[in-house]
């Protein structure tokens, strides 16, 4: 051993990213194992490394019958002892380096679940896609890409880690891109006064690829909550939904009054009433028959994030359906069932009471007959086809 070495293991750590004291470990290690592959060697060896001179020094012990340390410890380094070992050294303290490279890897992720990473794609396929982000690489299974998002190798992409895995071959880290808390992250890079915790982001429903909706307050009164995610001519959120390939984003503000949050959770519709059932968790809301569509919106995307925002069930109705509701609410439902005409295979309804059958369209003229007259409506059939 020489100087030279000392230099060779600092620039072996300084270029692995670890520690010369973890290096020394690894060395002594590799040395004990090619210690003990000779014929003679002692059964409970060691080495011992000086840092400052490189000199290492095989230290043994004699054992007692049940296997104790007992005696003086001596020592019994063997002549030319480092250049019979070289090759064995060598290949142990390859293992011994890329265990510690791995361990280190681990921990500079390991815990770091709920954060985001920027990563440069390298291959993709219909179950996974890999992202390099440097020393390691991130999966983004099928599962957690956005449908129909397909972004080109070698662009760099943002995504949520939602979990650090240790294996034998390194940190497996697995991130996603549908994730709500990865809306929340980037709202964090771009709104200094989220980062701050001024304005926090209370709750966040997301369909990926498509819409998103957050509700955020403000701790500070001086500052709006909605007005700093948008930013000067909307700046600010038009940077989420660059990241996000073009999904809409509403932001809302939270309010601890739950009509006012379910009715600024639907907007843009507009909303008439908000009747809350504590005991089954549901809310009627009233709008207007025009505003019905807006309020559902498309295939029920609207009251589906406004209730998965709200954490409440979301039924909407239009003053038309309540007026009726509230017209026909105590008319009893008809028992009885659909039977088929044997001679002509029209559906009737045959009441349970053993009356004529009546067909539906014969049924839905009376019912229409009697509203125009403004009498009771009759009873409607309870079976379904």
């Amino acid at each position: 051993m020489n100087p030279e070495v000392m230099e060779a293991l600092q620039a072996m750590a300084a270029e692995r990213g670890i520690t010369v004291d973890a290096l020394f470990a690894a060395l002594a290690d590799a040395l004990e194992s090619a210690y003990k592959r000779l014929p003679d060697a002692k059964e409970y060896a060691w080495v011992t490394i000086d840092p400052s001179t490189m000199e290492f020094r095989v230290i043994a012990q004699d054992l007692d019958e049940e296997g104790n340390p007992v005696g003086e410890e001596y020592e019994v380094t063997p002549d030319n002892f480092g250049r019979i070992a070289a090759q064995t050294a060598r290949q142990v303290m390859t293992q011994r380096i890329r265990e510690a490279e791995r361990e280190l890897k681990y921990e500079e992720y390991a815990g770091r679940e709920g954060d985001i990473v920027t990563g440069m794609i390298q291959q993709t396929d219909a179950r996974y896609t890999l992202l390099d982000l440097g020393r390691v690489e991130a999966l983004l299974p099928q599962a957690e890409q956005v449908p129909y998002e397909r972004p080109d190798s070698n662009t760099r992409l943002k995504a949520y880690i939602v979990e650090v895995r240790k294996t034998a071959k390194g940190p497996q880290i697995v991130v996603s891109r549908t994730h709500p808390g990865l809306v929340k992250r980037l709202f964090e890079l771009e709104v200094p006064e989220i980062a701050d915790g001024i304005v926090e982001i209370k709750a966040c429903a997301r369909e990926p690829g498509h819409r998103t909706k957050i509700a955020v307050h403000s701790n500070d009164p001086n500052v709006d909550p909605v007005g700093a995610c948008v930013g000067a001519r909307g700046a600010r959120v038009r940077q989420v939904v660059n990241e996000l390939r073009g999904e809409k984003i509403d932001i809302v503000p939270f309010s601890s009054e739950l009509e006012d949050f379910v009715t600024k959770a639907l907007s843009p519709a507009r909303i008439k009433e908000v009747r809350p059932d504590e005991m089954t968790g549901d809310c009627d809301v009233i709008v207007p028959d025009y505003q019905l569509s807006l309020a559902i919106g498309k295939e029920g995307q609207n009251a589906r994030l406004a209730s998965r925002l709200t954490g409440w069930g979301i039924n909407i109705k239009s003053e038309t359906q309540l007026a009726e509701e509230a017209a026909y609410g105590d008319v009893e439902w008809a028992e009885g069932e659909w039977i088929t005409d044997p001679e002509t295979g029209e559906q009737l309804w045959q009441p349970a009471d053993g009356g004529e059958p009546v067909s539906a369209e014969a049924w839905a003229e009376a019912m229409a007959q009697d509203r125009a007259d403004g009498a009771e409506a009759p009873a409607e059939p309870a079976a379904t086809t």
